[in-house]
Formats: C-alpha cells, sequence, structure tokens
C-alpha cells in the first residue's frame, strides 16, 4: 500500500533498505540471466561503448549505486570516474567494489540536485536513475550544465508496455513503495533538448525501454 510520504523520501527509503538486493541484480552472468534481464546488459554495453570513444574521459555517474557500471567504465579507460548517490550503504558497496581504482575514484553521498560536484565531464551516465524522479526535467538541465562540451548523457528510460507495466507498478508502487515512472519518446526529446542537449539519439533496444545518448553540443 503506497504510504503518504514525498516520492522522493520513498525512493531513498527503498534503495537504502534494498542495496544489496539491486546489487544482486548485476551478479548473475549466466546467458539465461541476460535472456530474462537483457536491459541491464544493453545499457552496460551503451556506457561501456561510449567510454571508449573518448580518450581517457572524465565519467560521472549519477545515482551509481553499488559502482557495477562504474567497475566496466574504469576498466574501459576512463581517466576519473566520480560516482554520486543519496544511498549510504549503495555508497559502502561502491567503495569495496572500486578499491583497486582508488586513485582514479570520488564518491560523493548526496543528492545530486545538491551535491558540489568540481568540473566537467566528458561522459555522464543515469542508468536506472529517471526510473525514480519525479523532477526529471531539474536533472537533466543539471547534468548539462556538468557536461563538457562535445559530452554525453547516456541514460536508460522505462516506457509502459502492457506485459511488464502492470508488473512493475505492483511490484514497485503497491508492494514497495516505491514511485516508478515511464517516458515516451517525445518526452525524452523536449526534456533533453529543452536541457541544451543536441542531437539527442534514441534507441529502443526493446519493448520495455529506451536509451539515449544526449550530446552536448
Amino acid at each position: 500500500m503506497t504510504s503518504s510520504a514525498p516520492a522522493h523520501q520513498r525512493v531513498r527509503r527503498r534503495f537504502r533498505e534494498q542495496a544489496q538486493a539491486f546489487d544482486d541484480l548485476y551478479e548473475d552472468e549466466r546467458p539465461l540471466v541476460r535472456r530474462l534481464r537483457p536491459g541491464l546488459f544493453r545499457r552496460r554495453s551503451l556506457a561501456v561503448d561510449t567510454v571508449r570513444c573518448y580518450a581517457g574521459p572524465r565519467v560521472l555517474d549519477v545515482g551509481c549505486g553499488s559502482g557495477r557500471i562504474g567497475e566496466f567504465v574504469l576498466e574501459a579507460g576512463a581517466r576519473r570516474y566520480v560516482g554520486v548517490d543519496f544511498s549510504e550503504p549503495m555508497i559502502g558497496l561502491a567503495k569495496r567494489r572500486l578499491e583497486r581504482f582508488a586513485e582514479r575514484v570520488e564518491l560523493i553521498l548526496d543528492d545530486f540536485l545538491d551535491a558540489s560536484i568540481a568540473g566537467s565531464f566528458d561522459v555522464v551516465l543515469a542508468l536506472g536513475l529517471f526510473d525514480y524522479l519525479p523532477d526529471p526535467h531539474r536533472y537533466a538541465h543539471r547534468m548539462f550544465e556538468l557536461c563538457a562540451a562535445r559530452g554525453c548523457v547516456v541514460g536508460s528510460f522505462p516506457t509502459w508496455s502492457l506485459v511488464k507495466g502492470p508488473v512493475r507498478k505492483v511490484r514497485y508502487e503497491w508492494i514497495g513503495d516505491c514511485p516508478i515512472f515511464n517516458y515516451s519518446r517525445r518526452e525524452l526529446e523536449l526534456m533533453f533538448g529543452s536541457a541544451g542537449f543536441d542531437p539527442v539519439e534514441i534507441i529502443r533496444p526493446g519493448q520495455s525501454g529506451h536509451l539515449v545518448r544526449a550530446y552536448h553540443p
């Protein structure tokens, strides 16, 4: 049953209480798991491929979670990796996972909109983030401010589907008391366009979501 608490508080509570469970989603690399959860691996591949397009890029990971994506982009050649997350348990997991890259890593425990983040970034990652944002336009605008010229944002966005939509709503909102949000292609074009990105590349790899690569001119 959904509580009356503001959306951001409910999301924060879920990611504090369920940090290990979310991290475990990425643990299994078996072919069957890849078939059942292809979106997790497609967005990871897009992030890694994008990082490899730059020479030693600075990477900002918004909603970095347990550092799963961070590990891959550091291995792919990121010169500097800054991860931001508001969940203490998630940041704790990320510190342990990325310890071997310590000299190239900075982890910030804070809300992205309030965090003090120095410099600009060639790649800004927002994977599994926008699912839970009641105010996504504010995040897109701040990402533009932190994105270097000719840099880009790589993001994942769920869209409503008759198969997965009701299941996600029951699982996250009704049972988990955590709001989730869906996006159409047009909404994504308008959101990133109004923030200043151009061009905005939208990829629909499956029926349940979009991947976006939006460029800072």
